[in-house]
């Protein structure tokens, strides 16, 4: 099972208290709620990391066990109990073999390393390496086109490459890359975690995009054709006559890439703002009185 930092899920330090997660909690859950983003997977796949973290983290005796034995928190008592049982000096090896519930245990935490046997034994034992976390910075750009990242990790230089439309706080897992192993066993896991700056320009709903544009009046009321800079650059879009003040039109396809999926794209959705002229001549503003009298 994956390693989650619950208390970053919720961006919470881990002295926080019960008061600072639960206020933690609740905003978090106001923004990705699926109500509030409808049809958005990547809200919904957050929205349900943020209400385990929460379960467990609100809860005192959870909690106690999370920050003791992180990812095998919920096994606590069973590995508490089976070190007991294995310091013993007359431990009984064959029986303790005979234990599938507490074999199967330490295979779990241990990498597959099981009592018993040339895989585990009294004298030494199998342990799975640390687990690493690091971050990774991606600007809104960049975060859209697949990138080259180079890593420095306990003095190993790792190049991983990073696929078009990961999303602010995401975590991938590179399995074998973390903390070597003791005793032959297996090394920890390296984990990433992106932050995406925001952009000027573009606002990221799950894979579309929100932009505005600037449309002048002339343009508005008799219709015309203007040019939008999207993702891949600029593109003609003709603009409907008497075309209202915060009309939203689609550009299907032109929207930030989908994860892992070559080729996908989300929409681009731009919504116009009429823009009002100013600095009007005596001329100008008495053909606007005779248009208003007409």
């Amino acid at each position: 099972m994956a390693y989650i930092d619950y208390y970053k899920t919720l961006g919470v330090e881990k002295t926080a208290t019960s008061e600072e997660i639960k206020k933690a909690y609740r905003k978090l859950a106001r923004k990705y709620h699926p109500d509030m983003n409808p049809g958005d997977k990547i809200s919904e796949q957050k929205f349900k990391e943020i209400n385990e973290a929460n379960e467990v983290l609100s809860d005192p005796e959870n909690r106690a066990k999370y920050d003791k034995y992180g990812e095998n928190w919920k096994h606590g008592e069973e590995y508490e109990k089976a070190q007991r049982q294995y310091s013993r000096s007359n431990f009984d090896e064959a029986n303790y073999e005979g234990s599938a519930d507490y074999s199967e245990f330490f295979r779990d935490m241990f990498g597959g390393a099981g009592f018993g046997g040339s895989a585990y034994s009294r004298a030494s034992g199998k342990f799975k390496g640390q687990d690493i976390y690091a971050e990774a910075s991606l600007s809104f750009r960049e975060a859209a086109q697949k990138q080259q990242k180079m890593f420095s990790i306990n003095g190993r230089n790792i190049r991983i490459t990073v696929p078009a439309g990961v999303y602010d706080g995401q975590q991938i897992k590179l399995k074998g890359y973390g903390g070597k192993g003791y005793n032959g066993g297996p090394s920890g896991d390296l984990y990433i975690t992106f932050n995406i700056q925001p952009d000027t320009q573009f606002e990221r709903v799950g894979n579309d995009l929100k932009t505005r544009v600037l449309i002048d009046l002339y343009t508005a009321i008799l219709g015309g054709e203007i040019q939008v800079e999207t993702l891949e650059g600029k593109v003609k879009l003709k603009v409907q006559p008497e075309t209202q003040n915060g009309t939203v039109v689609r550009l299907k396809g032109k929207g930030f890439p989908v994860y892992k999926k070559e080729g996908e794209f989300g929409d681009l959705f731009i919504t116009y703002e009429v823009q009002l002229p100013k600095d009007l001549t005596d001329k100008q503003k008495d053909l606007f009185e005779q248009l208003k009298n007409s």
